[in-house]
């Protein structure tokens, strides 16, 4: 028992320890990447600035797009727990919880735009590892898309609309963020106020389109998306 014990404690060390060599890989890569751009900084840039071999870099990180992908991740996490946190500890109506969700997200990424960039730089090659709709990003985008509906779920909704509403937000934000990268303005204040006025609309067209005789509409503007194959997986094909 004594010696699986020993054993234990080795494994443990030994992953906390990697667990602390990826993460130091990672956070040199991301300033490398921001003070000398992503093109620039190659994988033995970011081996040298973190002080570990070309081998162990390449062992945590296959290249570039793998830490980009950490990156998407680790946005994401904290993003989540962001959203985690304000929807235990404040009580917002249902344009506060999407502004929220909105505003977080410019607030984590207000110091990279540069990098968000890299997002969108491969959207037209759709088998790209970092394309904004291709494979490598879908759990991303499927955390993403979730976001929003846990900030709807609390509204009174027809399931049709359920499912719509969560995708229609995913798309504003993306929207929003291809602004975010040129805009220059002070803390990027002309497209937290596009974002602002969008959702003020998204308001008033939430209330009609809950209307009973726009059913119809609602279930055709699902189809063709089921059609398109824009729907997530994980949306349910349900509709009211």
């Amino acid at each position: 028992m004594l010696h699986i014990l020993n054993v234990f404690k080795i494994n443990e060390a030994a992953t906390e320890k990697g667990e602390q060599t990826r993460h130091e890989i990672l956070k040199s890569a991301l300033r490398l990447f921001r003070d000398q751009g992503f093109d620039a900084t190659t994988m033995r840039d970011i081996a040298a600035d973190a002080g570990v071999a070309l081998g162990a870099a390449y062992y945590y990180f296959p290249g570039k797009e793998s830490i980009i992908q950490a990156y998407y991740k680790a946005v994401q996490a904290e993003h989540e727990n962001k959203i985690s946190e304000a929807l235990a500890t404040r009580k917002m109506d249902l344009k506060e919880r999407l502004q929220f969700v909105m505003r977080s997200k410019l607030d984590i990424l207000e110091n990279d735009r540069k990098l968000l960039g890299v997002i969108f730089r491969y959207s037209g090659e759709p088998d790209h590892p970092l394309s904004c709709l291709g494979p490598g990003t879908a759990e991303s985008r499927r955390e993403s898309i979730e976001i929003f509906t846990r900030a709807i779920e609390d509204e009174k909704l027809p399931k049709d609309l359920r499912q719509l509403l969560p995708i229609s937000l995913w798309a504003l934000h993306m929207g929003a963020l291809i602004l975010f990268i040129y805009d220059k303005s002070p803390q990027q204040q002309r497209t937290r106020k596009l974002v602002d006025g969008a959702l003020d609309l998204t308001m008033r067209l939430l209330s009609l389109a809950k209307n009973p005789l726009l059913r119809p509409f609602r279930s055709r503007v699902l189809e063709l998306l089921r059609d398109a194959e824009l729907l997530p997986d994980f949306v349910t094909q349900e509709t009211s």
